[in-house]
């Protein structure tokens, strides 16, 4: 939409002012004394395949949960790129753990989203509720009074484990056709199934989740398509430019993030592994061409990739704030930047774990288990990069593809 701009007598045009007039807080910072709790812990989440107990209640107590939480109900509605920083700073010491702070802190903004009863369903008995969610559209819901019956399976609800209410992907069954929708759902109609059995991200505790039948009142349902539009009728009452940023934007972020802070922690580990260490020949490493290449070209790369995540939130973030509609195709752009970060990061800490020679194979060092963890959210839909790539080429050559996660 266009954007024009009315000087005020004070200087300062309509845009300066929304944005000082909202300007967004600063999140809870991950502690030195949360990091050591994380590093202490996440090998516990590991064996358990979900978020080590220990760990969580330490999110709790800190607040890390709230980050995009409305302040009506004691959040922070903080400032997007701190909350991608603490994502980065969280990985750098467990992957797993950084991951869950930013899936399900992000679902604190979609809830903001759904209609303003929806939201005091959940906040108004407990602020600090916890949500996940599995956005499949793999449910199936028929209207009926009052609202909707819904039925299904879903597959890879992170922290599904700790979780007060669940956001599930379904379709609602019309004369005109189906409808894509997320509803708003108690744990108590939920069945968890301990599925997560996997090689990477095993704390994430990534779940299966089935509902054989429930009744979902209709308040607790939002459209995809009313989304895509900005027409999401939490905007009613939050109405902070936070939460004109589009959804699909945070989410594939959430995502790709993690994987740079964890290739941040593998750096790091690398360059400790390898401050003394000699090889057969019993020369220093650390003098090894090989070694140092790798070492200077993954700190350029991560140094890269941040860059392009601080550019793109700070796109989206002042887009919100100057109530300006990005187009479709700098979206697709952006969505792209952020979906291709997790198959650069699984390249470079396969490039980690071989200069780390035959010493990175112990169970004790890092580097297998980082290596694993990135590898595992490369399989992540919202990293798979190649049908997003080909959506933008359709689009740039005059095509105009069907794509609301945007």
């Amino acid at each position: 939409m266009p954007l024009t701009c009315h000087v005020r007598e004070d200087g300062t045009n309509d845009v300066q002012a929304a944005r000082s007039e909202a300007v967004p807080s600063a999140p809870s910072r991950p502690s030195g004394e949360f990091r050591d709790i994380v590093d202490a812990y996440a090998r516990e989440g590991d064996a358990l395949c979900r978020l080590s107990p220990a760990i969580l209640e330490a999110m709790r107590r800190d607040g890390l949960f709230r980050s995009l939480q409305p302040r009506r109900f004691g959040g922070q509605e903080a400032d997007l790129a701190a909350f991608f920083e603490d994502q980065m700073d969280i990985a750098a010491v467990d992957m797993s753990t950084g991951w869950l702070f930013g899936v399900m802190g992000v679902l604190a903004f979609h809830l903001a989203l759904f209609p303003a009863e929806a939201q005091t369903d959940v906040w108004a008995a407990d602020s600090d509720a916890l949500l996940a969610c599995s956005y499949m559209q793999t449910g199936k819901a028929n209207i009926v009074a009052g609202g909707y019956e819904l039925a299904g399976r879903w597959r890879f609800a992170s922290g599904a484990d700790y979780a007060d209410w669940f956001l599930l992907g379904a379709r609602i069954a019309h004369e005109r056709g189906d409808e894509a929708v997320v509803f708003l759902v108690p744990r108590a109609d939920v069945a968890i199934h301990r599925t997560w059995q996997t090689a990477g991200l095993r704390g994430t505790g990534s779940q299966d989740l089935s509902i054989e039948r429930c009744f979902v009142p209709a308040h607790r349902v939002h459209g995809i398509r009313e989304r895509f539009l900005g027409q999401s009728p939490g905007l009613a009452v939050n109405s902070a430019p936070l939460y004109r940023v589009p959804l699909p934007q945070l989410l594939v972020r959430v995502i790709s993030t993690p994987a740079i802070g964890a290739l941040r922690g593998g750096l790091a580990a690398l360059i400790d592994h390898n401050a003394v260490r000699q090889d057969i020949a019993g020369q220093r490493v650390a003098a090894n061409p090989a070694v140092q290449l790798t070492i200077g070209e993954v700190a350029a790369d991560i140094d890269e990739m941040t860059t392009v995540l601080r550019a793109g939130v700070d796109q989206l973030s002042h887009a919100a704030a100057a109530g300006v509609d990005l187009s479709l195709q700098d979206r697709m752009i952006l969505r792209l930047q952020a979906s291709r970060t997790a198959d650069r990061c699984c390249r470079l800490m396969h490039r980690i774990f071989v200069a780390a020679g035959a010493g990175g194979l112990s169970s004790e060092a890092p580097f297998g288990r980082i290596l694993a963890d990135i590898q595992a959210s490369r399989q992540h839909a919202a990293n798979q990069f190649e049908p997003f790539a080909q959506t933008l080429g359709a689009s740039l050559l005059g095509l105009e593809p069907e794509d609301s996660l945007l």
